[in-house]
């Protein structure tokens, strides 16, 4: 399925529950560890409440994109779930009944097959489906993006069955790397030169950042991350810079 003109992979989580506080995310953390697994990184993410109209503009709006991009909940059957529908309107099509939807389902309920069940296999016409491992309801994919159920349970193998089967052309693991060092008695604004340098010299790279501050400590995390035949020069030539800037430094845990 790949073609490899893909900007960036992104990601959204459709619920009132997660911008409510009722539920805590955890599926940037799962597609960022899936990503990173097969040597690619996620590039955004955005939190939907279960509005339509929200929810169609934003597809609109990545539709338009060259991104791949995970979309999590709201492809249920229950009143609150609108991602299909939102889906089939911001592409312009119409919500059809998936031939291979309509088997798995069946396969799944027997002879306890209702229209509400079927509703779940209704997706934007000339959508695929994506296998659920859990309960055989599926998810669907359309262009570059991939919609698949809030359950974790459901949607994490989900979407590693997509990265294995439609983009394993791309993956690349252990391509990418990070690399950190601890500097003390330096304020951020001592170190900028220093980063533009190596963003100079390793083009491509990312250069990094972090204050950390409490009662006790004060110091910077200074790294790069990218890619893995780079970023071992990279942070050699940032330790030497430190050290020339006349301040410490240690190995980040």
């Amino acid at each position: 399925m790949s073609d490899k003109t893909f900007d960036s992979i992104g990601l959204i989580v459709v619920g009132d529950e997660i911008l409510s506080g009722k539920r805590q995310d955890k599926h940037m953390a799962t597609v960022i560890s899936t990503l990173r697994e097969r040597g690619l990184e996620l590039s955004w993410c955005q939190y939907l409440a279960d509005e339509p109209a929200l929810i169609t503009h934003t597809l609109k709006r990545t539709l338009a994109t060259d991104d791949v991009v995970f979309s999590f909940g709201g492809i249920g059957a229950t009143p609150d779930d609108h991602t299909r529908q939102c889906a089939a309107d911001a592409l312009g099509v119409e919500l059809v009944l998936h031939p291979d939807a309509e088997r798995e389902i069946r396969a799944r309920f027997d002879m306890q097959v209702t229209p509400q069940r079927l509703a779940m296999g209704e997706f934007p016409r000339g959508s695929r489906i994506i296998p659920n491992p859990y309960n055989r309801i599926p998810g669907f994919s359309v262009k570059h993006h991939h919609f698949v159920p809030g359950f974790p349970q459901m949607s994490w193998p989900m979407i590693a069955w997509v990265m294995d089967n439609w983009y394993a052309d791309l993956h690349a693991a252990g391509s990418i790397a990070e690399s950190a060092v601890v500097v003390r008695g330096a304020g951020e604004s001592q170190l900028i030169d220093l980063m533009n340098e190596t963003l100079a010299r390793f083009p491509g790279l990312k250069v990094f950042s972090l204050p950390h501050m409490s009662e006790t400590d004060r110091y910077i995390e200074l790294g790069v991350r990218g890619d893995a035949q780079k970023v071992p020069v990279a942070i050699a030539e940032i330790k030497s810079g430190v050290t020339a800037l006349g301040f410490t430094w240690s190995l980040h845990p």
